[in-house]
């Protein structure tokens, strides 16, 4: 079966992990086992789907199955052990658990997600543990991909998740959906968790955007549950409109080749529309509320983009001073990058050029680092710095998207260097 044939399958078993997961967690109270009775489940789906088609709700069918695969597995290896209670037949055939799975709608594990996410941000867990850990078992990103979003290593990475579960084990923390306080108390981490599935899903690019999207619309998923739990939090009312507002361009960013298409040369009629205005209400009442915070910033910004019809229209000082206040509340080096892009729109490439500097040795595994970089000095006719630049983009690449697009720029260069080369000769 070719890889084009099962990406319906991939990209449905990505969506459904969060409500699997969380169901399963809440059937057998140990991480480890839910994990591997969702992923025994994806086996089974692999197997059975390309032959019977999908199910109506992939979600509730892998609940099912994973839990049947899981009790057996209790019943062969622990035949005295009392086993989770079982209000429901489960079939050991192939595709029987279809018939139980097709009865079932969110209603049966709509709270399952927000347990999860809880549980994975407890407060006896380092705030970077539980982000880990919630993005590992929640969305099922590879430790490679998390530590990408963490800019450290893959091994460091290993290690944090893995002593967040044993912390989680040691601490026989209760799998349950936390009160009204705790739940207070573990927002950020949870907000941080959801920002950063989508993060990755937005991300993607080339063969893969298609696939990891769904990461992008679970996020949003989930924002929009917090924010039914917090309807006065501006900064849920922030965070889900920064989704929308980024995700409503997800059709016009990329061309038919998958390649990636620029802010500024995207077709925006293209943008989805009532996803920007849902954005932009969301941020125009968050703001209302006078308690501002990183989310509302970066959406205030995501909507200075959306408001502007045209690039020429977008107004690039504004968003320098959002940028700059966006500094002060969350320090980071990408911040301060992204800054300067604005500040080469408003006082020109030398300046930007001269604020991403000091980021060389902090950013020096970095793609974007040395992509912007690059960019500037093509813009100060700086060719050859610029060369360098993007050939250490290059091989910093993640995707063949971000790699085909540096190579544009040294094509670009190659062809204005030409002329003068003659010209010397």
């Amino acid at each position: 079966m070719s890889v084009t044939d099962t990406a319906w399958i991939d990209a449905a078993l990505t969506s459904a992990r969060p409500q699997a997961v969380g169901a399963l967690l809440r059937y057998f109270r140990n991480l480890d086992t839910a994990e591997e009775a969702f992923q025994n489940a994806c086996l089974r789906a692999l197997k059975s789907w390309p032959q019977n088609g999908p199910p109506r709700d992939p979600a509730a069918w892998l609940i099912m199955v994973g839990r049947n695969v899981a009790i057996d597995e209790v019943r062969r290896n622990k035949k005295q052990q009392p086993l989770p209670d079982d209000d429901q037949a489960i079939s050991d055939l192939d595709d029987a658990e279809d018939e139980i799975a097709e009865r079932l709608d969110g209603s049966h594990y709509r709270d399952d997600i927000l347990r999860l996410l809880f549980i994975c941000c407890h407060k006896d867990l380092p705030a970077t543990q539980q982000i880990a850990l919630a993005l590992r078992i929640v969305s099922g990103l590879t430790v490679k991909q998390i530590a990408r979003a963490f800019l450290v290593s893959e091994a460091a990475m290993e290690q944090r998740i893995t002593r967040a579960k044993a912390r989680v084990a040691d601490a026989d923390v209760p799998f349950e959906t936390p009160g009204a306080v705790e739940r207070s108390e573990r927002l950020a981490s949870v907000a941080a968790m959801i920002y950063l599935i989508f993060n990755e899903g937005y991300s993607a690019s080339g063969d893969t955007a298609e696939i990891r999207a769904p990461l992008c619309e679970e996020a949003i998923r989930l924002a929009r549950l917090l924010l039914r739990l917090f309807q006065s939090e501006p900064e849920i009312m922030g965070l889900t409109a920064l989704l929308l507002l980024q995700h409503a361009r997800a059709e016009a960013r990329f061309d038919a080749d998958g390649q990636v298409i620029l802010l500024d040369d995207q077709d925006r009629s293209l943008w989805n529309q009532k996803q920007i205005a849902e954005g932009l209400a969301l941020i125009d009442k968050a703001m209302r509320h006078r308690r501002s915070g990183p989310y509302q910033v970066q959406a205030a910004i995501a909507a200075l983009h959306a408001r502007a019809e045209k690039p020429e229209d977008t107004d690039w000082t504004q968003i320098d001073l959002l940028y700059g206040a966006l500094e002060v509340m969350q320090p980071s080096p990408v911040i301060t990058l992204n800054r300067a892009v604005a500040v080469s729109k408003v006082k020109g490439p030398e300046a930007a050029l001269e604020m991403i500097e000091p980021l060389a040795p902090r950013l020096a595994n970095y793609f974007h680092y040395f992509g912007v970089r690059g960019a500037f000095l093509m813009q100060l006719g700086r060719n050859e710095d610029a060369r360098i630049a993007f050939d250490r983009a290059i091989a910093l690449a993640n995707t063949t998207a971000e790699a085909a697009h540096i190579r544009m720029h040294i094509d670009r260069l190659m062809r204005d260097s030409q002329p003068r080369n003659a010209k010397a000769k």
